[in-house]
């Protein structure tokens, strides 16, 4: 019984014990449970957050990096959607390569890879046990339009994943000023892309909400949207119509006379916009790997510009009223400082000349007179400075190159005025023709016309035309202006190759040499300079302002550096005053008609009455055959006549001898065939070179003549070393 109680102490004892250890286990869970649903954490982690993160789904909505557009709107640099192609390659998912070699057989054309290649990759990634595998650099960043060509291959483990990528649909359009990113967009490396990177990223966004667990979102989702911030949009004052017509014909160039690189500026001198804007080489920011050129000639290059800079000197001249154009000079040499500067034809020069003819023809020698004689050295620079030439343009491109202006003594002053010895940029030339072609006001060059934040389509930059100077009045304006025409059709003129018919260009030729690396003095050689144009149209109003230069193209014996030169500035001239309906030929024809020459209707007349009143008026009269009466005429009655036209009177002779037609254009010969009924053939641009009949050689109606046309050039020898000159 005793035993009986001492047991039953001992159990009520080891049952208070356990009591009391469930109890302290019950109070430090409780204590726990409250704990946590006080503090809502477990070892420092948030079970809130563990949930939300469990059950919440947060998803990138991305932004879209900003869009380059032309003047238009249409988009030169934009972020597209592409596509990479990948192989899964594990057997136990739902499809993959169970083919290899016939897989790789049908793919790999698609994706720019060796069939062989492709099958052995795919052979090792299944050997290996890999799950899926990607298929190199041509397998991604594919269209929309590839992948679809893939699609209906119906291969089986090929799959496709959607990714953003910057793409320049225009090519090789302007990309020296658009740039590059890399085609995930990442990184931006050049041109516009990278000095308005900041403000052309976009800021992604995000969307939250809840879901169960078979991942669909609940009925109340809580959704959390953080809307994403596109990147702003630029708009430039290029115009594609310009643009693309000079891409064209830069390429034409640069096939067919492989220069060294090649630059062109096409800007409205009313407002400093620029319309067009190239180099060579160049290169599509596509498939930037093939770049070789980093460099943006137009803006961050600069070197002696050649002839182009007399029409500043000559402007400085007559502002300071110095100039007398009929006043004449020495052609030939002169001393500056016990050194010689001649002029570009070997210093041979042309006799005793005016100064205007000192300007058509390109003479070294009468800008060195001007300067040192009349205007003076302090003069120069002054106006230099008026000019531009001693500071930076401003243009809202990168990398843009300050001028290196020799101011060391009378030499310099002297070599400058004629654009030796200084260096500056073809966007420099470009800022301060603008004085010229506006009556004197100069404008400053841009290319940015303005900035869209496209969140709330507010435009957050806008440019405007910009006066930057006066350097020089309306009436000297005026006066540079008929000097500059004279360059392009007076007789002595170096700028014939740029002559347009029916356009009233006027600009200024230059031929830059270039420095010697290798030893003192410049380069020599055949074609062994920068050939260069600086002009602008109609010359009344000028509405475009282009330059080219051409450098070290390679040009035959017979060619001047004329013919690449103007073969660019030709085209786009004419192009670009086409486009902006600009006929300036209509305008000249009803001129005349007014107030010049207007032709009658000769045919039935006499001849030597016709020939002795047409000579009276001064007309460039030619008289076919030897007959007493007229039977035909071109130009037909009651139309006017341009300069520089001739005006055909076929007689009633039997027999019509064939005249020498070298040097007529285009528009005589056709007007001589169609008086004389021949037939035609042209090869060539320019004037008359060639032609099959022989002069002298009698024609009858019905016959065929070819011509070979060719741009005016001017024979010349190689420099003297030992006289300084530079081209025309």
């Amino acid at each position: 019984m005793k035993s009986l109680e001492i047991k039953r102490s001992v159990t009520n004892k080891r049952a208070v014990l356990l009591l009391g250890i469930v109890l302290l286990l019950f109070a430090i869970l409780l204590g726990r449970i409250i704990y946590i649903q006080s503090t809502q954490e477990i070892d420092g982690q948030n079970l809130r957050a563990l949930g939300e993160e469990r059950w919440t789904k947060t998803e990138v909505i991305e932004g879209v990096r900003g869009t380059i557009f032309d003047r238009t709107g249409s988009p030169v640099a934009q972020e597209v959607n592409s596509y990479t192609v990948y192989a899964v390659l594990d057997q136990n998912y739902q499809s993959y390569v169970v083919d290899a070699e016939e897989t790789a057989s049908l793919l790999a054309p698609h994706i720019n890879i060796n069939e062989q290649d492709l099958a052995r990759a795919f052979t090792n990634a299944q050997s290996q046990g890999k799950f899926q595998i990607e298929l190199g650099a041509g397998a991604r960043h594919l269209t929309y339009e590839q992948v679809t060509n893939i699609r209906e291959l119906e291969l089986d483990g090929i799959y496709f994943r959607e990714e953003s990528r910057r793409y320049y649909p225009k090519q090789t359009y302007a990309s020296h000023v658009i740039g590059f990113t890399e085609r995930n967009t990442g990184e931006a490396r050049m041109g516009l892309e990278l000095i308005f990177d900041e403000i052309m990223k976009a800021d992604d966004g995000s969307i939250s909400y809840q879901r169960d667990r078979k991942g669909f979102p609940l009925l109340n989702p809580n959704e959390s949207i953080t809307a994403a911030k596109n990147g702003h949009d630029i708009y430039l004052t290029l115009d594609s119509n310009i643009q693309t017509a000079l891409e064209q014909v830069m390429t034409q160039v640069e096939e067919q006379y492989s220069p060294e690189k090649m630059i062109a500026i096409v800007a409205d001198p009313k407002t400093g916009e620029i319309l067009g804007m190239s180099n060579r080489p160049s290169f599509n920011p596509n498939h930037y790997e093939q770049i070789t050129n980093y460099l943006n000639y137009a803006v961050s290059d600069r070197y002696e510009p050649g002839s182009t800079m007399k029409m500043f000197t000559v402007a400085a001249a007559i502002e300071e009223g110095v100039y007398n154009g009929q006043e004449q000079y020495q052609s030939g040499t002169i001393e500056v400082a016990d050194r010689r500067i001649g002029d570009h034809n070997e210093a041979r020069g042309w006799g005793s000349i005016s100064f205007d003819e000192g300007f058509y023809r390109s003479s070294n020698v009468a800008m060195a007179k001007l300067v040192l004689e009349k205007l003076g050295s302090e003069k120069l620079y002054e106006y230099l400075t008026k000019f531009g030439f001693d500071q930076k343009t401003g243009i809202d491109l990168p990398n843009e190159a300050d001028s290196l202006l020799a101011k060391s003594g009378r030499v310099d002053a002297a070599t400058t005025a004629f654009g030796q010895g200084s260096a500056v940029t073809p966007i420099q030339q470009i800022q301060a023709a603008t004085a010229i072609a506006n009556g004197g006001k100069m404008m400053k060059p841009y290319i940015i016309d303005r900035i869209i934040e496209p969140n709330q389509n507010t435009v957050v930059q806008k440019n405007e035309p910009e006066v930057v100077g006066e350097p020089i009045s309306k009436e000297t304006a005026d006066q540079v202006k008929d000097l500059l025409e004279g360059v392009v059709t007076n007789s002595a003129g170096t700028g014939h190759p740029y002559y347009l018919e029916g356009f009233d260009v006027i600009g200024k030729t230059g031929t830059a040499q270039i420095n010697n690396p290798n030893a003192r003095g410049y380069i020599q050689g055949h074609g062994e300079n920068i050939f260069s144009f600086l002009g602008m149209a109609p010359k009344e109003d000028p509405r475009v302002i282009v330059y080219v230069a051409v450098d070290r193209p390679k040009i035959g014996l017979d060619e001047s550096g004329a013919a690449p030169t103007s073969m660019i500035f030709n085209t786009i001239m004419k192009h670009s005053l086409q486009y902006l309906n600009i006929s300036p030929t209509v305008d000249e024809i009803v001129e005349e008609t007014e107030t010049g020459f207007k032709t009658e209707n000769y045919v039935g007349q006499s001849t030597s009455a016709v020939k002795e009143s047409i000579e009276e008026e001064g007309i460039d009269l030619t008289i076919l055959g030897d007959g007493s009466e007229i039977v035909a005429q071109q130009p037909l009655a009651n139309k006017g006549m341009l300069e520089g036209e001739r005006l055909f009177l076929r007689t009633d002779s039997e027999t019509v001898s064939m005249p020498d037609l070298t040097g007529w254009s285009n528009r005589d010969v056709r007007r001589f065939a169609q008086v004389m009924g021949l037939n035609p053939t042209f090869f060539g641009r320019g004037y008359v070179q060639t032609q099959s009949i022989e002069p002298g050689t009698l024609i009858e109606k019905g016959e065929y003549i070819v011509v070979e046309l060719a741009p005016y050039t001017e024979n010349r020898e190689p420099v003297e070393e030992e006289v300084e000159q530079t081209g025309e």
